[in-house]
Order: structure tokens, then C-alpha cells, then sequence
């Protein structure tokens, strides 16, 4: 039987199999409509009829190769578990490093650093806007003494270390570069991750410091200082995280972030640099959300799209640069205050999604997290669920195990095209500088985030516990109880510092950086002979600000 013949019997079988279906569906008027966040109507079934004009040989290809739809490595996880690098940080830098070898001993495989707010947005412990916020959300900084002390007995050499920081981002770094040297340990043998993606914090978490050209001008400098002395370390990890719990969809989080992508990408050519010199090290960093086949589909778009965007747009002739490479966190937004168990599966089905979407690394929320900091006993659990997904269902034994799913495929074809939409959006309006400048991402995501609330407002999606399947008396959990004096000893710690560094050194460096902010050179090596006088944080970011300013949010009202 011909191809042909073929086709029209599995069409007749199909519109035969619908009535039946379509005729049992009407006891069920309330299960009429399924939707998935992005807007797609999702079918009753997937077949090769809906995958018109699929061809399964061009598109799918194999793991390890162009357009790496199917993961970025032949083997995937036969070869190298991801890393499970569990996000921690709060109080003092002692705490946090506690909090770290506990969590090495009990096998987490890499670290993953949580900072306060004053930290993140570049004020010491005893500026008055830091006031309450000390240690609260991360642990506080303000000098090379508190890296040294969060960095204690950990082997840096060893230990792949992301920091989740972006305003101040090139003060960390150097920082721990700092750290290292003092361990006896070079630039080039350490591993990890800055975050150091500052156009996110102008659409989503608002912890920027400088204006837009000015914060970019910092970012190229990490991309050319590391690209030369650290060439194993990550320059950037591209966020579409912060973008998602925003209230994003699934294809904003990609259109959005493969947007700002480009931005650095151009900004770095602009800069004088090679592409095929600091795109192998450009990594990101994406939302697991609970729609479990929409994430799956979310992963492999993403590195479909930024291949062919390397290649076909920036001419890169590096596989390793069009290969994306990304960590995952669970959705912390989606955890709720009420049965703060339940929270346990939702982060399992989410971080099941992320292995099966293929990613490189990963965090598992805690339960307690909608109500307090982890504590000990809830940041464990959510090791043992990566653990558990890693050496106990069988996901990790072959490479892509949902790919040629009528349906995964079709989700995967579904959101490239309509992130490419967006995307094309963005560069009609002049990049995603300009399109977060005149507030077109704001508002989309604004505009998304609102459509999700008034859903569970009004119960078309049910969140377990919240709007349906509630309990009138609440089972108590341990939660952990920050100590009150915290703030008052890293200020006070802060003034030690003060006093026992050279104060010319500190001034001479701070001078030093100001002169270079006006002219062009890369800013990095100034601000690292800056933290090795041990200059606070503060101090080098309010010698940057004399320079370039600060931002100051366009308000609409």
C-alpha cells in the first residue's frame, strides 16, 4: 500500500476515533478546554497526522549534534550526571559555609551562592539602606574577609561555584579569584559561574545598580578578563529564571532570554571580541514550571533556536558556541504556604522535567520555601529528590528518552516558532536594550502574569491546596529561625576590616578605578587590586556610581 493510501486509512481511522471521543466528551462540559500557559490549544491526541510535513530524520538528528534539539552531549547522561548544585546562602559567611559542607558531605556536587540584598545591589551592611535586609535572602558581603571565611576548608580547585550576582557581579569575581590565590590556587584551575546578567534585572528582579550601557560595559569586561585568565569559568548565565517567576509563559521565558542573549552576544562583538573566543563560555539558566511536557519541549526549543542563531546570525564556527548549555532551578513561585508537603512532588515532577529536557545542572526548591529559608531537614529532601531522579527510575539511561513523541515534538516545533515570533518583535524594536527600555517585555510579561492570577481566581486552574483541595487546620514544620544578632556582628565585623587594612592602598585603588571608569580600559583588573586591599563592596560600586551613575526606573502610571 502506497504512502498516500496509507495516510487517507490513518485520517478515516482518526475522524472515526474523534466522533467516538468527541460523543463521550459531552458528559464532561467542565473538561472542554485544555491550554497550555503560552496559549496553545492542546489536542486530544498527537499523531503523524498532526505532525504534517514532520520529518523526524531532518529535525531530530542526534544527541551531541547540530541544532542539539536532543541534548549537547552524545552521551548525555550515560556519561556525567548533571551537577546538583543546591542554591544556599544566608546570615554570615560562617553559616553559609556550614550550610555548604554539609551539603558537599551529604553529595551535592557543586556550589551554588545565595547573596543578601545589600549585596546584590551593592551597599555595605552598615548603609542605612541595608537596615533589616542583612543576611535575610543570602548571605552578606562587603569584603574579601567574608570570602574568605565562606570559602573556608572548601577546595576551590575542586568545587565548581556559581554565584547567583549581577550588579556587582565583576566585585565577586574578583573576590574569588582573590580567595583562590590565598588558597594557593590560579585563575586558571577554577570552575564555575558568574550570573552577571543584567538586562533580566531591569524587566524582572530589580537589583540593578547601573544604566543599562554602563552595566553592559561591565559585562563585556568579565566576558575579555575571564576569557583570558579564567578559561574554564562561565562568564554569564543568560536568565530566563527570574523572567518565568515574574510571570512569564513558557515561550516569553525563551524569547526574552534568547533576546538578551543576542544583546550580549552584539555587545561583545561590538567590544572587538571573537565570537568563537567567549561564546563557548556563555551558559543559562531557565525556570522548571509544572506543565511537565511544555518544559520538556521548552529545553529542547531553546537549544535548537540558539544554535541556529550562533551559527546562521553570528557566523560562529565553534560547535561549543552553539551548543546551550543551562542550569535549572524549580519554580519557586509555584510553591505554596498552604501544605507545604505537597511542595515535595511539585518539585519532583519539576526537576524530572529538567533531567528529561536535558539540562546540565540543577536545583531543587526546599518545601519550606513559600514560608521561610530552607531548613536543614527540608534542603536535604530536595538533594535526595535529584538523587533519586539520578540513580533509581532509569531517566538517566538513554539520551533524550521523550524525543519522537508525536506530542513533545510538536510542543518543541510550537514554542520555536512562536519565541522566533518574539524574537523578531525584539529586533523590529531595536534589540532587547531598546524593547526593555521602552517597557515591550515589561508589559508582556505583565500582561501574562496577570492572565495566571485571575485563572486561579476564578478556578480554571486549580492549584492544589489554594483554590481547591484546602485543609481548614494546617500541619506545622520546622522552619529556620534566623538569629536576630546576625546583622549586628557583620556590621561589626565590617568596622574590624576598617580598621586593620591600609587606608592609602584602599584609597589609591578606589582613585585608580574612578580614572579608568571614564576612560575605556577592562575595569577588572582595577576592582581586583581593589578587593585585594580589601576595599568593600560598597566602596568600589559607590566609586563606579560617581562614574556612571545610577538607574532610575520609568515609572507609567
Amino acid at each position: 500500500m502506497s504512502n498516500q493510501n496509507n495516510r487517507e486509512e490513518l485520517n478515516r481511522a482518526k475522524q472515526a476515533w474523534e466522533e467516538k471521543v468527541n460523543k463521550a466528551l459531552e458528559k464532561y462540559p467542565e473538561r472542554k478546554e485544555f491550554k497550555l500557559d503560552s496559549g496553545l490549544e492542546v489536542d486530544k491526541v498527537y499523531d503523524p497526522l498532526t505532525m504534517e510535513g514532520f520529518d523526524y530524520l531532518e529535525q531530530l538528528n542526534w544527541p551531541g549534534e547540530y541544532p542539539f534539539t536532543r541534548g549537547i552531549q552524545p552521551t548525555m547522561y550515560r556519561g556525567r550526571l548533571w551537577t546538583m548544585r543546591q542554591y544556599a546562602g544566608y546570615g554570615s559567611a560562617e553559616e553559609t559555609n556550614e550550610r555548604f559542607r554539609y551539603l558537599l558531605d551529604q553529595g551535592q556536587t557543586g556550589l551554588s551562592v545565595a547573596f543578601d540584598l545589600p549585596t546584590q545591589i551593592g551597599y555595605d551592611s552598615d548603609h542605612p539602606l541595608a537596615r533589616g535586609e542583612v543576611g535575610k535572602v543570602g548571605v552578606a558581603v562587603d569584603s574579601l574577609a567574608d570570602i574568605e571565611i565562606l570559602m573556608e576548608k572548601i577546595p576551590l580547585d575542586q568545587v565548581s561555584t556559581s554565584m547567583t550576582i549581577n550588579a556587582p557581579a565583576a566585585v565577586l569575581l574578583a573576590m574569588y579569584t582573590a580567595v583562590a590565590e590565598k588558597q594557593g590556587i590560579s585563575m586558571e584551575q577554577l570552575k564555575g559561574t558568574i550570573q552577571n546578567d543584567i538586562l533580566k534585572e531591569y524587566v524582572a528582579r530589580g537589583t540593578y545598580i547601573f544604566p543599562p550601557r554602563e552595566s553592559m560595559r561591565l559585562v563585556v569586561d568579565i566576558f575579555a578578563f575571564a576569557g583570558e585568565k579564567i578559561p574554564s569559568w562561565n562568564t554569564i548565565s543568560i536568565s530566563g529564571y527570574h523572567i518565568r517567576e515574574a510571570g512569564s509563559t513558557a515561550v516569553q521565558e525563551v524569547a526574552f532570554t534568547l533576546g538578551n542573549a543576542i544583546a550580549y552576544v552584539e555587545a561583545a562583538l561590538e567590544a572587538g571580541l571573537e565570537v568563537d573566543r567567549f561564546a563557548p563560555r556563555l551558559s543559562f539558566f531557565f525556570n522548571a514550571h509544572s506543565n511537565f511536557f511544555e518544559e520538556v519541549a521548552k529545553f529542547r526549543a531553546a537549544r535548537r533556536i540558539w544554535a541556529r542563531l550562533m551559527k546562521e546570525r553570528f557566523g560562529a564556527q565553534n560547535p561549543r558556541s552553539m551548543m546551550l548549555r543551562f542550569h535549572t532551578q524549580t519554580a519557586g513561585c509555584t510553591l505554596t504556604a498552604q501544605q507545604p508537603d505537597v511542595n515535595l512532588m511539585r518539585v519532583a515532577f519539576q526537576a524530572l522535567s529538567a533531567v528529561l529536557g536535558g539540562t546540565q545542572s540543577l536545583h531543587t526548591n526546599s518545601r519550606d520555601e513559600a514560608l521561610a529559608l530552607p531548613s536543614e531537614q527540608s534542603v536535604l529532601l530536595a538533594l535526595r529528590t535529584q538523587q533519586v531522579i539520578a540513580h533509581e527510575i532509569g531517566v538517566t539511561d538513554t539520551a533524550d528518552p521523550l524525543g519522537g513523541s508525536y506530542y513533545i515534538e510538536e510542543l518543541t516545533n510550537h514554542i520555536e516558532t512562536e519565541a522566533n515570533r518574539y524574537l523578531e518583535r525584539i529586533d523590529e524594536i531595536g534589540g532587547a536594550v531598546e524593547a526593555i527600555d521602552t517597557g515591550f517585555i515589561q508589559q508582556e510579561i505583565q500582561a501574562s502574569a496577570y492572565r495566571y492570577q485571575k485563572e486561579v481566581e476564578e478556578q480554571k486552574r486549580i492549584v492544589v491546596g489554594v483554590n481547591r483541595f484546602t485543609e481548614s487546620g494546617e500541619q506545622p514544620i520546622d522552619l529556620l529561625k534566623m538569629d536576630p544578632a546576625t546583622s549586628h556582628r557583620q556590621v561589626e565585623r565590617l568596622k574590624e576590616v576598617r580598621l586593620s587594612r591600609k587606608q592609602g592602598e584602599v584609597a589609591s585603588a578606589l582613585q585608580e578605578l574612578r580614572k579608568a571608569a571614564q576612560g575605556e580600559d577592562n575595569l577588572m583588573p582595577y576592582i581586583l587590586t581593589a578587593v585585594k586591599a580589601y576595599a568593600t563592596l560598597g566602596e568600589i560600586c559607590g566609586a563606579l556610581r560617581d562614574v556612571f551613575g545610577e538607574y532610575q526606573q520609568h515609572v507609567n502610571l
